[in-house]
């Protein structure tokens, strides 16, 4: 099992912890924040705000935040401005790491990225050390409880998708990264129950790790990912199942 696949599990699960601390309507602002100054605040002309509503809508925020949000965006209301910056690294055992985020602080968030990132194991990187190692794509989880492989190939191919992959009872399904609103639309329509849909970094290649560094790994994602600042950890870890076994996930 792929990192990006364990860890998005992982944080379906921690997600309404996350919502309770504001952590996660926090991130979600920023994003929606930023696809309006980026491109519009028009839900239907601009891919990216309605993937990032989507997500919104999807952790119950009111309406009354998004649509604050989305003029904070383009201006109609005054707010903060995000920047986006990546960051790269290392974990424990050298797995790669591509850190997204939306910062109005660009010297406090690197210091807290490299402060979290040497307190669990890992060290930050110079830009382009591990960018290479990953596309961008758009990944939708599907419950693949009444799929089967050919069923779930009949329903990604027709929704207009790239490609999907089926994976500890979910379907994960790949568009590319500006098609992630509009083949969900699509999968929903012909019944599919979507789980989370979101833009990510896929490694093309993945390292298989103990249960030691699997444990470090994960701990040290959660890290980044409950500092604010940080919209999206991506790696290429791979655990295998007696690994998952072992953890007792």
């Amino acid at each position: 099992m792929s990192g990006h696949s364990k860890w998005s599990t992982i944080k379906r699960k921690k997600g309404a912890k996350d919502a309770q601390r504001g952590k996660l309507f926090t991130k979600l602002i920023r994003e929606i924040i930023t696809a309006a100054r980026a491109g519009g605040g028009d839900v239907n002309g601009n891919n990216r705000l309605r993937a990032a509503v989507t997500a919104a809508r999807d952790a119950n925020m009111p309406s009354a935040n998004i649509d604050r949000a989305i003029k904070r965006g383009t201006g109609e209301l005054e707010g903060t401005t995000y920047d986006e910056v990546n960051y790269e690294g290392y974990g424990p055992g050298g797995v790669a790491l591509f850190i997204d985020t939306l910062t109005d602080n660009r010297n406090r968030t690197v210091s807290e990225v490299r402060h979290i990132l040497s307190k669990n194991g890992g060290s930050l990187g110079e830009a382009g050390c591990v960018a290479w190692m990953f596309d961008l794509r758009g990944v939708i989880t599907l419950d693949a409880a009444d799929l089967d492989e050919e069923s779930a190939m009949e329903l990604v191919l027709g929704a207009g998708a790239e490609d999907f992959s089926m994976d500890d009872g979910n379907c994960l399904v790949y568009t590319g990264p500006a098609e992630v609103a509009t083949v969900r639309e699509a999968l929903e329509a012909d019944g599919a129950k979507v789980i989370a849909a979101e833009q990510s970094w896929i490694p093309k290649n993945t390292v298989e790790v103990d249960a030691k560094v699997a444990e470090q790994t994960l701990r040290l994602l959660e890290a980044l990912e409950d500092q604010d600042d940080v919209q999206r950890v991506s790696s290429n870890f791979d655990i295998s199942e007696e690994v998952l076994r072992s953890l007792g996930e």
